[in-house]
């Protein structure tokens, strides 16, 4: 089963590519009873292809088209900014995003300021572990160490980006004073490996496999940073940061890490079909141990903390199918 849902993943993603506009044909109307999908075809925004947003998006998108009237494909793209603002326009009929990119979003804050997103939720899933990775050779042993280095601060309007924005305000840096390398995953392993980059931040589920390979090429050349001391200052940005851990057994690390977490949200626009928030909600906790299989990071989705989407709304659908 893993095998071949992995394969029908990666089939979907391929023929999507980067993505691009569709049209959602379902003819369920918001507020419907019904919690049967309508036909047609909705795209699921996803992230770098080396994330755990793509495996997921991927895998949600073939369980769609298996286990309901809708076919679903995923998309590569540059992650929860970008995915929004593409969701908005129509590009997109879900996507995926870290909290407190949504949250900003729908308050018309950070990458969105005076102009609040018309975004809902469909559910709350598993969280995002801010990885801060550094070669052992660069002198990093915090973030405001990071003064001067090379560092991958992520793509261009990933929710990477503004948690590594973020994270340099609140250690009293400029923009300036860091070498900001706005690279995706795939470059960013590549240049640490290289040696062109002196560290990463990267928020993603636990294992990301290109984390895994930098870790795997390097072993004791590259480790993980604590940065859990910004964490109060996050929390003033942002309530939705809380402290996690990064297990020492994730990445075959000498002890666990201690960390930053945020909440991942699926979204989708206002007007999305009742029906289909309804059928993919449920959907998601019906399959959710076939999802797991495609990757660890989806046992950690939980209906308990499902309606939990603050300050961004629950869907009317989704409400149905948690309720």
């Amino acid at each position: 089963m893993k095998r071949a849902l992995a394969a029908a993943a990666v089939l979907a993603l391929a023929v999507t590519g980067c993505g691009g506009k569709q049209q959602t044909d379902s003819p369920a109307a918001s507020g419907t009873q019904s919690c049967e999908a309508g036909e047609g075809r909705i795209t699921i925004a996803t992230g770098n292809s080396g994330g755990v947003y793509y495996v997921l998006g991927g895998g949600l998108a073939q369980l769609i088209s298996n286990g309901t009237k809708l076919r679903a494909t995923a998309a590569e793209t540059g992650a929860s900014v970008q995915n929004i603002q593409q969701l908005v326009a129509g590009n997109y009929d879900v996507a995926f995003s870290l909290a407190d990119t949504a949250a900003d979003a729908v308050r018309g804050k950070g990458s969105f300021d005076g102009k609040p997103q018309k975004i809902q939720a469909l559910s709350r899933i598993y969280p995002n572990s801010t990885q801060v990775l550094v070669r052992t050779d660069a002198g990093i042993n915090s973030v405001e160490d990071m003064r001067g280095k090379r560092i991958s601060t992520g793509s261009p309007k990933s929710g990477t980006e503004v948690i590594a924005n973020r994270l340099l305000q609140a250690a009293g840096l400029k923009d300036t004073d860091v070498q900001a390398q706005r690279l995706d995953l795939a470059k960013t392993a590549d240049g640490m490996k290289a040696g062109t980059l002196d560290g990463l931040v990267w928020s993603g589920g636990l294992p990301t496999a290109q984390i895994t390979d930098i870790t795997t090429a390097l072993k004791d050349k590259v480790k993980f940073v604590d940065i859990t001391p910004l964490l109060p200052k996050l929390k003033q940005v942002n309530e939705v940061y809380a402290q996690g851990v990064i297990p020492a057994a994730t990445y075959a690390q000498p002890a666990d890490v201690p960390t930053v977490v945020v909440p991942n949200l699926l979204l989708v626009r206002e007007d999305f079909p009742a029906g289909n928030a309804c059928a993919i909600t449920k959907l998601i906790f019906d399959k959710q141990a076939e999802l797991a299989k495609i990757h660890p990071a989806a046992k950690e989705i939980t209906k308990q903390l499902a309606p939990q989407t603050d300050p961004v709304p629950l869907h009317p659908g989704a409400k149905q199918a948690l309720g």
